[in-house]
């Protein structure tokens, strides 16, 4: 051993019996430093359990004494092919492995810059619906706190709905959407201070199926369920709301779930037409309203997520309305 820790050696022939140590001893002793160097066991030990304990420790050969000079010679060159192939075979593995390395460095680059990508791609999309959607709201004299209000509205209760996360994400970014068929009414309806007449009113309804023909037909999966949600959030459970007269669970999910957010919205902020109302009273509304304009299962939700409900309506004011009670 103080010899191999002065110079590296090709081969080590080593008996078995030996002072101080066995060569059973030595084998992984040398194989553990040295893992370059061959050992063969040259030995008067004729014992089959000896000679596989000795290669299964790393030895790689056995020669048995008496020997003739060419099993030496044997002995040898085979230890030395096997170490050859051996320390080839350590060096591919190596190489593999750094190979695997780098492979692994520019995979996890590549899935990062289209992490980044997507996130672009996202939030582009996000600011877009944004944008189009205070396009629509500032028609209607509403402000950006309501399209902020519906977004979190619809995403809490969707989420205290047990919605899967991915659909709670699209509920979120989709649902400041709801209106934006109100682009198609003309201003002297939308902007009327007091109540429509019948046919002002059979107009403003169009603009659910004016939204729904604005955001369908597209390969984006949050505009599809912008669409969904322009399309039917004006329906009632009972199957008295428009445009399609849809009853109970046939009305989307996400369809359900913005009406209940749209109604609170509209009844606890201050319009042209008319004064805010407390949240209390009107939930108290909207609770005599369970089970024929609301879903009764999502509304009992809503009302059990009050605390959330009113952090959100305080967290995102009308800027430029008065104070709401």
């Amino acid at each position: 051993m103080s010899i191999l820790d002065r110079a590296p050696f090709d081969l080590v022939l080593s008996d078995v019996n030996m002072p101080g140590e066995s060569g059973i001893q030595l084998a992984p002793r040398i194989g553990a430093r040295f893992p370059q160097t061959a050992i063969v066991m040259v030995t008067g030990v004729d014992d089959p359990k000896v000679a596989a304990n000795a290669v299964q420790l790393g030895a790689y050969g056995y020669i048995i004494k008496p020997f003739e000079p060419n099993e030496i010679v044997i002995g040898v060159m085979n230890a030395l092919r096997r170490r050859e192939l051996e320390i080839e075979n350590r060096r591919h593995r190596e190489r593999l492995e750094e190979l695997v390395a780098e492979r692994t460095v520019a995979l996890l680059s590549t899935v990062e810059e289209l992490r980044l990508a997507h996130q672009e791609v996202k939030n582009a999309q996000e600011e877009t619906i944004h944008r189009l959607s205070i396009a629509s709201e500032t028609r209607d004299e509403e402000t950006g706190a309501h399209i902020q209000r519906m977004s979190r509205y619809c995403e809490l209760l969707a989420r205290h709905a047990e919605l899967p996360e991915e659909r709670v994400e699209l509920v979120r970014v989709a649902s400041p959407l709801h209106d934006v068929g109100k682009i198609g009414i003309p201003d002297r309806i939308l902007q009327k201070p007091g109540p429509h007449t019948p046919a002002e009113r059979q107009i403003m309804q169009t603009h659910a199926e004016i939204g729904y023909r604005i955001l369908a037909d597209t390969g984006y999966q949050v505009l599809k369920v912008a669409a969904t949600i322009a399309h039917t959030h004006h329906e009632r459970w009972d199957g008295s709301g428009y445009p399609r007269g849809l009853v109970g669970p046939a009305i989307p999910v996400v369809g359900r779930i913005t009406a209940i957010a749209d109604v609170f919205d509209a009844l606890t902020t201050r319009r042209v037409y008319k004064a805010a109302l407390d949240p209390h009273v009107s939930l108290e509304m909207m609770v005599a309203e369970r089970g024929a304009q609301f879903d009764p299962h999502l509304l009992d939700i809503f009302v059990r997520s009050m605390d959330d409900v009113l952090a959100i309506h305080a967290a995102f004011p009308d800027e430029t309305a008065p104070p709401p009670y």
